[in-house]
């Protein structure tokens, strides 16, 4: 018996369509997934490989505008787009845009199952907004399920699920078997690949937004507290862009003895080069849903060095990385000045990572969503 599911969810962002094209090659499971944009120029530069799409897709018309810290996106064709592919389950990613609530409200008139695929957890900062913490309670309450990665959202959502609503893991996942095949050719092409891209010969990495709520600036200030010996030795590298870039850039030159690359945006295929030559990645975030950079590095073999209120640190960091308090910049340097001195943790972390990480393929996530749809498809 083959059920019937349709995925509403916002761009087709990269480490997604494997996840996608893993669940249309389940046995039993017929999927349509619906995108309500191509893409995010606004806050995102991601190449959109369609020539990887194995599912059946299409992309709404919209109409985007960034209004200060909010994205607004308005779609046409939301009910219209559900009515045509006949879901026999419905799983949206996220209640924060108009279409989720459109189709919040077709599930119930077409009394189709309606389950919502949800990544927050009790560290996030959006949270703290009456008004959206409200709305998201009020989504919640009319969902007859959810689908979260990993322990933090489940417990999470735990807290609002009532017991007629049941709770689905789909453990968030990237395509490691890209990453790993690009490591393991990377590696034997280190000195020629450092050169091309002006890489060091050690350096930690950051990869994401330069935002504040990412802890950039805690960062470059536990760069910055390193023994000068140790600055000397190894560097630190920001793979990414944004709005705290030039001030990153002042501070960096304040810095001596020590050296702080800033090579911008780097695209999926390119990065998988940053992450290889690297000594260990650094999450510092203060606020992250998931933190999909994790799964990437772990995936190249690096040892990760992460904030607690990360959504993946319940999951993905135990024995391949070290755990650090948000916003505490005297143990974000203790754990990197550790991780610099001491190669032999470096490589066994590194094995760490690369075991852990087997658990975490798409095909694994696509598993959670495909138990998901059966569930709903018997009841």
């Amino acid at each position: 018996m083959n059920h019937r599911l349709v995925v509403l969810t916002e761009i087709i962002a990269p480490y997604r369509i494997p996840v996608f094209n893993a669940l249309a090659a389940h046995e039993g499971i017929s999927l349509h997934v619906i995108f309500l944009s191509k893409t995010d120029a606004s806050t995102r530069r991601w190449r959109v490989y369609e020539d990887e799409i194995r599912f059946s897709c299409e992309v709404l018309p919209s109409w985007r505008r960034r209004v200060g810290k909010c994205n607004l996106l308005l779609n046409n064709h939301v009910t219209s787009a559900l009515s045509a592919a006949k879901p026999e389950v419905l799983i949206c990613g996220g209640y924060n845009y108009v279409a989720s609530w459109q189709a919040l409200d077709w599930a119930r008139r077409n009394r189709v199952q309606f389950l919502l695929w949800s990544e927050s957890t009790a560290h996030d900062r959006r949270s703290q907004y009456f008004p959206v913490e409200w709305l998201k309670r009020k989504f919640l309450s009319n969902c007859d399920g959810f689908v979260v990665p990993g322990r933090s959202a489940l417990e999470y959502v735990q807290q609002f699920a009532s017991p007629a609503q049941k709770i689905f893991v789909a453990r968030n996942a990237v395509d490691i078997e890209l990453f790993a095949a690009k490591e393991e050719s990377i590696r034997k092409a280190a000195d020629r690949l450092r050169g091309e891209l002006a890489l060091p010969p050690r350096y930690f990495l950051f990869v994401g937004r330069l935002v504040r709520s990412k802890g950039v600036f805690d960062l470059i200030e536990a760069y910055r507290s390193l023994p000068s010996e140790l600055r000397e030795s190894i560097s630190l590298v920001f793979a990414g862009d944004g709005p705290m870039r030039a001030e990153l850039e002042a501070l960096a030159r304040e810095i001596y003895p020590g050296c702080v690359h800033f090579p911008g945006f780097v695209h999926r295929d390119e990065l998988a080069t940053y992450y290889a030559l690297a000594e260990c990645l650094v999450m510092p975030t203060h606020t992250d849903p998931w933190g999909l950079v994790v799964n990437e590095a772990m995936a190249c073999g690096l040892p990760v060095i992460c904030t607690n209120v990360a959504g993946c640190a319940a999951d993905l960091i135990r024995e391949n990385g070290i755990l650090v308090a948000s916003a505490n910049v005297v143990q974000l340097a203790d754990a990197m000045q550790k991780l610099a001195t001491r190669p032999d943790l470096r490589r066994y972390m590194a094995a760490e990572s690369m075991k852990l990480i087997q658990e975490y393929s798409p095909e694994a996530c696509a598993a959670g969503f495909a138990q998901a749809a059966e569930w709903t498809g018997y009841n």
